[in-house]
């Protein structure tokens, strides 16, 4: 049973490969949250930015963990950005479970140009000790594979200190 989990939620599947990588080099657990709203397509890619925007939350699925979140040494949340913002998914999960984290991390991934580092803040927002380590990733950029090796290198160095 690991004590590091990867919580993330993906719409398209970019998340979801970003967060299992990293998991997997980790030997961490990985649990995908989601809410009950339909987000495929343009229609749901159009609900999506309206939703971040707005600050919008809707309740999440059920999901399971292997311990309570406050047992993990570590949760890294992984998150689309959304108009400048993270998804609406993993803000309803922020505000109702984002208390229970001892240590955070956040991948953001993204579509544009842009890190979106202000995503970080929003985020903390909702996390007592704030975050120990975040990176943002563009699904097939060229510093990709070397932006996500520096995350895992400053998740083991958090690792040995906590």
């Amino acid at each position: 049973m690991s004590d590091i989990l990867c919580m993330y939620y993906s719409r398209t599947g970019n998340t979801k490969k970003a967060m299992e990588e990293i998991a997997q080099a980790l030997g961490a657990e990985t649990v995908e949250i989601r809410d009950g709203v339909e987000r495929s397509g343009w229609k749901g890619w159009l609900r999506c930015g309206m939703d971040a925007m707005r600050k919008t939350t809707q309740p999440l699925l059920p999901f399971q963990t292997e311990r309570p979140l406050s047992d993990y040494r570590l949760v890294i949340l992984g998150t689309p950005v959304w108009a400048g913002r993270c998804s609406s998914v993993m803000r309803t999960f922020l505000k109702e479970h984002g208390g229970q984290l001892r240590a955070a991390a956040y991948v953001t991934t993204r579509a544009s140009g842009g890190k979106f580092q202000e995503v970080y803040d929003q985020m903390d927002l909702y996390v007592p000790g704030g975050h120990r380590a975040a990176v943002s990733l563009r699904s097939g950029s060229v510093g990709y594979a070397f932006w996500q090796e520096e995350f895992l290198r400053q998740v083991r160095e958090i690792l040995g200190e906590v």
